[in-house]
This record gives C-alpha cells, sequence and structure tokens, in this order.
C-alpha cells in the first residue's frame, strides 16, 4: 500500500502504450518521478515527451524485459537516478495464440520470456532495493504489481502459450505477496487480471526477435489473432481505466485487480471443475455461438 504519490517513484515496464503508458499519465499527474521503460524506441520516446510535457520528472530506458542483464541495468539506473522505487509495475507484455502443440520453440522462449521471465526479472532486481529502502526508512511504502490476465485464471482454448504465462504470473504473484508478508509490512503486492481490453497487445507480432520475424504463422495463429483481435476492439473498457483500478488497488492494498468482474463466473466454475474433480467445463457454455465459429475455422483451411 501507498499512501501518498507525490514525490514518490515509479517504474513502469510497456509504458510506450497501453497500460503502462496511461498508468505514467496517472503517474504524472500524481506528482511522481517515473522510470518509463519499453522494447519499443520510438513508441518510448513519444511516450516520454508527452510525460515530460506534463511536468514529470522521466528516466526513458529501453530495454527487452526478457533480458535479466537489461532489467539489472534498469535497476541499476533507478537507484542512481532516483533511490529505491515505491511502485514497480511489471506491465511489458506479448500476445500470442494457437494450438498448444503447434507452438514453436522460439515462441514458448519469446512468450515465456516476455510475459514470465520479465516479472520474474523486476521482482527479482527491485523486491531486495525496496525491503532495503524500508529498513533504512520508517517512512518507506512500497508497492509491486503484477500485470497477467483473466487467461491466468482461465484457460481459454487456442491461447496456449499465453495462458501458460499468465497463469504462472498469478502464481509468481500470489507467493510473492504471501512472502512479502513474511517479512514486512510496508511493501505490498497485486496482481492485475485484465480481459479483453483495447490496447495494442494484439500486434504483439511487431517486436518479435529478429530471429522470428520471417516465421510462417500457422493456421490456428492466424484464426487466433483475428478472433483475439476483434474481441478486443470491441472491449469497452479502455486502458486508461484500468490503469486508475491499478492505482485504486495500490492506495487500497487490494490484491486482485480485475477490469471485467462479471467473467469471475468462469474461473468460479473452472474451481469446482477442479474441487470437484470433473472434466474442464466448456468454456463456451454460455455464448455457444462463440465455440461453433471457433471450431468451424478451425477446420477449416481456407
Amino acid at each position: 500500500m501507498i499512501t501518498r504519490l507525490p514525490g514518490r517513484t515509479a517504474v513502469i515496464t510497456g509504458s510506450g502504450s497501453g497500460f503502462g503508458l496511461e498508468a505514467s499519465r496517472i503517474a504524472a499527474r500524481e506528482g511522481m518521478k517515473i522510470v518509463m521503460a519499453d522494447v519499443q524506441a520510438d513508441a518510448l520516446d513519444r511516450a516520454v515527451a508527452e510525460i515530460e510535457g506534463l511536468g514529470a520528472e522521466v528516466l526513458p530506458f529501453r530495454l527487452d524485459v526478457a533480458r535479466a542483464d537489461e532489467v539489472e541495468a534498469l535497476g541499476a539506473a533507478t537507484l542512481a537516478r532516483f533511490g529505491a522505487p515505491h511502485l514497480v509495475f511489471n506491465n511489458a507484455g506479448v500476445g500470442a495464440g494457437g494450438l498448444i502443440w503447434e507452438h514453436t520453440a522460439k515462441d514458448w522462449e519469446w512468450v515465456v520470456g516476455v510475459n514470465l521471465m520479465g516479472v520474474a526479472h523486476g521482482v527479482r532486481v527491485f523486491t531486495p532495493m525496496m525491503l532495503d529502502a524500508a529498513r533504512q526508512d520508517p517512512a518507506y511504502e512500497g508497492h509491486i504489481v503484477n500485470t497477467a490476465s483473466m487467461a491466468g485464471l482461465l484457460n481459454a482454448p487456442n491461447m496456449g502459450v499465453y495462458n501458460v504465462t499468465k497463469h504462472a504470473v498469478v502464481a509468481l504473484s500470489e507467493t510473492l505477496y504471501q512472502d512479502l508478508r513474511l517479512v514486512t509490512d510496508r511493501i505490498g503486492a497485486s496482481v492485475l487480471c485484465p480481459y479483453f481490453v483495447p490496447t495494442a497487445i494484439g500486434e504483439s507480432h511487431r517486436n518479435r526477435p529478429a530471429g522470428m520475424r520471417g516465421q510462417r504463422p500457422t493456421h490456428s495463429q492466424r484464426v487466433a489473432h483475428a478472433m483475439i483481435g476483434k474481441a478486443i476492439e470491441s472491449g469497452r473498457v479502455g486502458p486508461a481505466q484500468v490503469a486508475q483500478f491499478v492505482f485504486d488497488a495500490v492506495r487500497q492494498d487490494r490484491f486482485y485487480i480485475y477490469s471485467h468482474p462479471q467473467a469471475l463466473g468462469g474461473v468460479q466454475t473452472r474451481l469446482e471443475d477442479i474441487v470437484l474433480a470433473r472434466n474442464p467445463s466448456d468454456p463456451f457454455a454460455s455464448r455457444p455461438e462463440l465455440g461453433a465459429q471457433l471450431r468451424a475455422a478451425l477446420r477449416s483451411q481456407d
């Protein structure tokens, strides 16, 4: 929990667009110092110019969160410029769909590297310096927010590698919350589980590593991209609202952050499946037309 934001420092990955950019805008309005990090240099440059235009003091940092050494360098630069951060938003992520057996080894390395290891590196690098700050300053307050997804609580078909990474981020975040409670009362943790929100995650392929850019998508991956893109575009909750949900949760010391609480019915059904040891329920039980559409698309090679 952080009760006072002005003058304090936020580290935000994926800050060139989406939730990260909107969180940077809120942090700037709150009078925070901001470390803005993103893999896409041009998007980061535009975002930094905007946030500095709001009067915020910004440390820009281009990095690939999948690379441990680059996140360690981010931590060192943050400490040197602003000291230990108070808010760390491990938000960078990429989207990927398709039948789970069709993901290549490089697909797994990329998506796991960004979505899971990017969060793990952020936790590994920043938590110790935050704990050290709490030991030295009795007024210190800190909070870590990790971006997962409703895909970390459900298992929608044709989204295999993405589901796996987001479930792992939920588990990592829940463990972080419990581990922090063992050693301190002044650093909190939250996990963000958005549903379909209009952001640029549907265009994640633009940031594929150089060795993957010529990789031809499979039929199921093309189907997933089209259907997920349509769902994202139709989202009624925007990234600015989700970013505000994040700051509200930080102030309230609330762990689970949902953009669409109405989607929790599917989570309850899944948990009942687990407790009752019954086979996984039809994820399209409430929207059978979507299931029929997906099956038809996957069985057609046109």
